[in-house]
């Protein structure tokens, strides 16, 4: 896929390596499955997205942890596959990369998932590159690295790049960050301090003065608040193959189509990506099959 305009994004999170695995169920204690398929991938929320962004015909660079373990050759032989940058912020590190290890049951597309996030590979805001946001057109923080992103998101706003939060669930400090955000495209499972209904998820947020929010629920229509007109987005209903990674693609669609649409139509052209990804086993070979 190719954009009139290619466009430069940063996404600033966790770098992982992904072992998917296809079976007919998760297995139960003590007892051991055979998998139908099973394929390998960097993944995390921000990677993910940077994949989705570079396919759609843009310049992706992600921002994160790698280091020099011998793992993360698959990580880079797969972000060098589909063009995806890399400025790793601790390069000189030999601790293994944080690893996921998933199940996709074949009939729903329903996944389990053990991991190991960023909280043991947090950065410092020294590591910072001086030149990162160098005509940078959207930044997309996933708030697994939230000090390199409290400093990468008030360095965007004082250049005027628009900052979008992929709110998958709250993470200590995104309170720092979101005075700063001008887009927060956050899942149902997002659920800062006291917040237990939508209706109050979305109060906290407004009271960050943030002028577009999202809450995505699935296969249910998207909830948003839009300078202030709230409304509701059917999403595309899909039979799903893999529901994995299906958040990351909207997330990386969503940073593509802002720059050149209004914010629902981004966020149905968003869901419009990511229901097709679902369709596909794995997070990557829904853009093989085009």
């Amino acid at each position: 896929m190719t954009n009139p305009k290619s466009f430069r994004g940063l996404f600033v999170g966790l770098v992982t390596l992904d072992l998917i695995y296809l079976a007919d169920s998760t297995p139960r204690n003590n007892q051991k499955i055979v998998a139908t398929d099973y394929t390998v991938a960097a993944g995390g929320p921000a990677t993910n997205a940077s994949v989705t962004f570079s396919h759609l015909g843009n310049q992706a660079q992600v921002l994160g942890v790698i280091g020099s373990h011998p793992m993360t050759q698959l990580i880079r032989g797969d972000l060098n596959k589909y063009k995806v940058a890399i400025a790793d912020l601790e390069p000189n590190t030999t601790l293994p990369p944080p690893v996921s290890s998933i199940i996709v049951t074949q009939a729903t597309g329903e996944r389990a998932v053990v991991s190991i996030n960023a909280v043991k590979t947090q950065a410092s805001h020294t590591s910072i590159p001086s030149d990162i946001l160098q005509n940078v057109d959207v930044v997309l923080i996933d708030g697994h690295q939230m000090a390199v992103s409290y400093d990468i998101a008030l360095m965007a706003k004082a250049q005027n790049i628009p900052v979008i939060i992929d709110g998958g669930s709250w993470k200590t400090g995104f309170e720092q960050v979101l005075p700063f955000t001008d887009y927060a495209v956050c899942s149902a499972n997002f659920h800062p301090p006291f917040c237990h209904t939508e209706q109050e998820v979305f109060a906290y947020l407004d009271a960050f003065k943030i002028p577009h929010i999202a809450i995505t629920h699935g296969e249910k229509p998207i909830a948003y608040l839009s300078s202030g007109q709230a409304g509701t987005l059917t999403v595309p209903s899909v039979q799903a193959v893999d529901t994995l990674g299906a958040g990351d693609i909207f997330h990386g669609a969503f940073c593509n189509y802002i720059l050149q649409e209004s914010f629902t139509d981004a966020l149905a052209q968003a869901a419009q990506i990511a229901a097709d990804s679902c369709r596909f086993f794995g997070t990557r070979r829904w853009m093989e099959s085009k």
